[in-house]
């Protein structure tokens, strides 16, 4: 116990960068892995076929992971900077300062990302974005001020990143599913034309 302890001492000390994008790779693609099975299992179950798992779309989550893991560190190393103090204020600026910035920023780079990684034109991706913003960052003010309150007011700043993956988990699962649903009533309309 003591080994796994230290492990984890040293994971977040000394290899705290490389922890928190490789948490956040990992949580986003395991966000993908379970939205995909629950996709599967659907088609499975109201249409009688079967849909093979799609590695690539798992991959790209790993990418978009990539590309703001490191984002996510510095700026909540920049926001324990920027806000000190103690208390439900300092939370309050906090979070609001994290909605305000890192909701839209990261909510617009998934889905401008993604549509990048799919192959989509620039137009195509600013288009899915008019469509499907507004509802995730209604979903982001639904989930993410609650958590942060907790992510502030509890836990040390080393663990910030790491708790906002596992938090992250759900919120990639819902993201995935928000990417990708055209994709599931696409395989409703092709069990209707076959039927």
């Amino acid at each position: 116990m003591n080994r796994l302890k230290n492990t984890v001492n040293v994971l977040f000390t000394r290899h705290l960068f490389a922890t928190n994008v490789a948490s956040g790779c990992g949580l986003l693609s395991l966000g993908d892995f379970i939205i995909q099975n629950i996709e599967r299992r659907y088609v499975k179950k109201t249409q009688g076929r079967t849909v093979n798992y799609n590695y690539e779309r798992t991959g790209r989550m790993f990418v978009i992971g990539v590309i703001l893991g490191p984002f996510n560190h510095f700026w909540y190393r920049f926001l324990d900077r920027a806000v000190t103090g103690k208390g439900v204020k300092m939370v309050a600026k906090k979070v609001a300062a994290d909605q305000a910035v890192a909701g839209p920023f990261f909510c617009s780079s998934f889905l401008l990302g993604m549509g990048l990684l799919e192959g989509k034109s620039l137009g195509a991706c600013g288009q899915e974005w008019r469509e499907k913003f507004p509802t995730i960052y209604m979903a982001d003010w639904c989930i993410w001020p609650p958590a942060q309150i907790i992510n502030f007011y509890f836990l040390p700043p080393q663990y910030r990143v790491v708790y906002v993956a596992f938090v992250t988990l759900c919120w990639n699962t819902f993201l995935s599913f928000m990417k990708h649903k055209d994709m599931l009533h696409a395989h409703d309309e092709i069990s209707e034309k076959s039927s």
